[in-house]
C-alpha cells in the first residue's frame, strides 16, 4: 500500500484525523518522541503508526503514534479477549489498520476478532472498519444507528467495502447501556455523549478499566467540532466517578485517574472562560484569542489557536441555544 500524503490525508479525511495530521506537521519534535517513549505496559507490537502494550489479563491498547505522519490509525483503540470471543476497538482511518491490529489479536489469542466496536462516527475510529473482514472472517461489527448512519453519510472518501460492512452491522441503543459477554468476561458498553451525539465508552470491571473513546484525549486540546460541550463534561465527571485505575483515552498515552483529572480542569476552564465571554457580548474569536490554558493544569499539546476558538464556538452554539 503506497502512503497517504498529508496533502491527501487532509483532503480526505474530517474531524479529528485532520486535527491530527496538522499536529504532526506542527508539533515539536520532542513532543512527539516524548507520546512515544511511555509505555503504560509490556509493548508486545510496534509499527511506525502505532504500538500495541499489555494493560491488564488479557486486555491490550493500541496507542496511535500519528505525530510522526503516518495515518494507518490514527486513533487508539484495543483488544480484549474472553474465552469465547475476542472484541476489536475501533475501525481506525484506513483498512490497513483495522487488519493490523486484527492480525494481532489472532497473534495475541488465537483468535481473530469475532466482534468489533465502533466508540463514534468520526473517520478516524470508523474508515477502516472493512479491514477486519476477509474471505474466511466476519467479525460482528457494532456501533449505534448515528455512528453507522453518519460514517455513511459524511466520512470521506465514499468507500463501498465500508458501507457494506457497516450496513450488516448490529445496532446499539445510542441511550441505554449493554453488556457484551466474551465468555468468562463481560464488556459494559455505555452511552456517555459529548464529544458527538453517538460516542460510546467501554467498562471493563474485572480489569478496573475503561476505553473512553474520543471523551477522553491525554495531554492533547480536544477536537470540538461536533461536541456538546456540557454533555462532554457531565460524561467526563461519569467516567472518573467510576473511579477506574486505567482509562484508555481517544488519543495519547495510556491515562491514569491523575491525567484525567487534569483533563477535567481543562475542559472546565474553557468552559467558564466561554461562559464568562458569552455573558460578556464578546465573540468566540475574540474570546479564544484571549484564552490561555490555566499552566496548572500541565502542558497540552497545542496546534493553534483555531482549536481554541473552535472550543468556544461548540460553548456559544449551546449557550445560544443552538443545539
Amino acid at each position: 500500500m503506497t502512503p497517504i500524503s498529508r496533502r491527501e490525508f487532509l483532503a480526505k479525511s474530517g474531524t479529528c484525523a485532520a486535527h491530527l495530521a496538522l499536529a504532526a506537521a506542527v508539533s515539536p519534535r520532542l513532543l512527539r518522541e516524548v507520546w512515544a517513549r511511555q509505555p503504560a505496559g509490556p509493548v508486545v507490537a510496534t509499527e511506525p503508526w502505532a504500538r500495541i502494550e499489555q494493560v491488564g489479563d488479557g486486555i491490550w491498547a493500541l496507542v496511535s503514534t500519528p505525530l510522526g505522519g503516518d495515518y494507518t490509525t490514527v486513533s487508539n483503540g484495543g483488544i480484549i479477549a474472553g474465552k469465547s470471543a475476542v472484541l476489536a476497538i475501533e475501525g481506525f482511518q484506513t483498512p490497513k489498520g483495522a487488519a493490523w491490529l486484527a492480525a494481532q489479536a489472532r497473534a495475541l489469542t488465537g483468535r481473530w476478532p469475532t466482534h468489533v466496536l465502533v466508540t463514534h462516527y468520526h473517520s478516524d475510529h470508523a474508515n477502516g472498519v472493512a479491514g477486519y473482514i476477509t474471505e474466511k472472517d466476519h467479525p460482528v461489527i457494532r456501533a449505534t444507528q448515528i455512528t453507522r448512519d453518519e460514517v455513511i453519510a459524511r466520512n470521506t472518501p465514499a468507500d463501498a467495502a465500508r458501507t457494506a460492512a457497516l450496513d450488516d452491522a448490529v445496532l446499539m441503543s445510542p441511550t441505554d447501556a449493554w453488556t457484551l459477554d466474551l465468555g468468562g468476561r463481560s464488556v459494559r458498553v455505555v452511552p456517555q455523549l459529548g464529544h458527538t451525539d453517538s460516542d460510546v465508552a467501554l467498562e471493563l470491571d474485572d480489569a478496573n478499566l475503561i476505553f473512553t473513546g474520543d471523551l477522553f484525549w491525554n495531554a492533547m486540546f480536544p477536537n470540538y467540532v461536533d461536541a456538546m460541550p456540557s454533555k462532554l463534561a457531565r460524561s467526563i465527571g461519569v467516567l472518573r466517578a467510576k473511579q477506574a485505575a486505567t482509562y484508555v483515552p481517544g488519543h495519547g498515552n495510556v491515562a491514569t485517574p491523575a491525567a484525567l483529572d487534569r483533563y477535567i480542569a481543562m475542559i472546565d476552564d474553557v468552559g467558564e472562560a466561554a461562559t464568562r465571554a458569552h455573558a460578556a457580548g464578546a465573540s468566540a474569536k475574540d474570546a479564544a484569542a484571549a484564552y490561555a490554558i490555566p499552566a496548572a493544569t500541565g502542558e497540552w499539546t497545542m496546534f493553534s489557536k483555531a482549536f481554541i476558538e473552535r472550543a468556544f464556538t461548540a460553548w456559544y452554539r449551546e449557550l445560544d441555544g443552538a443545539r
